[in-house]
């Protein structure tokens, strides 16, 4: 199952405990002598004191584990990649960030299937992309899934120099893990191998206040 850098071109296939408080005579501080003036507000009983010194503790919203994809089934709780603030400037660092990101969203896309996120920021040009989407979501239909995958970059850089059509260049060193294809019973159809440091080169540009990919294309060499 070849692989062309990340962008695989596989074929698509088929209790809350309640508070008692007792409130004694000797507690109240009354004794058989004492008389309540007419008109006189009544002493607050220790079960209005304690009622009303006490504050409800919120309960915390309990955060859903991660779990990666296996044999037993799809990736669980995939954390959505955050853009970073930097990436949304057009400088130097923000354009580097912003690339780190794109292949965040790329390796979030194998794990889930969803491909929203990085179409937001992607020309539907980008021939490569669109063949990674097809394998994305097409191997989150019909019960089946991917496990593995994972993208990162080892290194990404530009010299942030506006080349032909406005376009920004990206070099970025890419590396994925193995990425295997699970039919709907937990069978594995087949695997992609690891990809290490392979280069991909990304064209972007700067426009509305954002970064966005007009295409990848792989360094050759």
């Amino acid at each position: 199952m070849a692989s062309l850098n990340v962008f695989t071109s596989r074929a698509l296939r088929t209790g809350v405990a309640a508070l008692a408080v007792a409130a004694s005579l000797a507690l109240a501080g009354c004794n058989p002598g004492d008389s309540q003036e007419p008109g006189a507000a009544a002493a607050p009983s220790a079960t209005d004191l304690a009622t009303t010194s006490a504050s409800p503790t919120p309960t915390p919203t309990p955060t859903a584990a991660y779990k990666p994809a296996d044999a037993s089934g799809p990736a669980q709780n995939v954390p959505v990649p955050v853009l970073p603030e930097v990436a949304k400037t057009e400088t130097k660092e923000g354009l580097e960030a912003f690339a780190r990101y794109w292949f965040e969203l790329l390796s979030y896309g194998y794990e889930t299937g969803d491909v929203s996120h990085i179409s937001a920021v992607t020309s539907p040009s980008c021939t490569m992309c669109e063949r990674a989407k097809e394998v994305q979501t097409g191997w989150h239909e019909e019960g089946r899934w991917l496990g593995g995958g994972k993208v990162t970059t080892p290194a990404v850089s530009t010299n942030f120099k506006i080349g032909a059509n406005g376009n920004y260049q990206v070099a970025v060193q890419v590396s994925q893990e193995p990425l295997s294809y699970y039919n709907p019973d937990g069978t594995l159809d087949g695997t992609d191998p690891h990809t290490a440091n392979s280069g991909s080169l990304m064209l972007a540009v700067y426009r509305d206040g954002a970064w966005f990919v007009n295409t990848i294309e792989p360094i050759a060499g």
